[in-house]
């Protein structure tokens, strides 16, 4: 069974954290079932950039964004293809001889 991915709000982080501060970390942990080093990330975090740094580093992609850049990236396949067919067809057009005196 999978474990779920658990998410933490910045503010839930920094009451762990000051738990932790309180408490002890190896009870914080215990109690959260949190990975010490996590709360050491979090810390450190918190310390360099205040609660700004608990919030989460991921960013979600908008949907509507991501659709954009697929069909753009599709339409720009489309295209090149287009361009390879007119580059070959163009060498094609220079190789045939063209005119009445054609031989086979």
């Amino acid at each position: 069974m999978k474990k779920a991915r658990r998410v933490f709000s910045p503010e839930d982080r920094l009451s762990i954290l000051e738990e932790a501060k309180r408490e002890g970390q190896a009870f914080t942990c215990r109690k959260y079932n949190l990975s010490p080093s996590l709360v050491d990330r979090w810390k450190k975090k918190y310390l360099s950039q205040g609660i700004k740094g608990l919030q989460p580093s991921y960013h979600k992609v908008d949907p509507e964004k991501r659709a954009l850049e697929e069909e753009n990236a599709r339409l720009r396949r489309i295209i090149a293809n287009q361009a390879l067919e007119l580059e070959v067809k163009s060498e094609l057009l220079k190789k045939t001889p063209i005119g009445p005196g054609k031989r086979s």
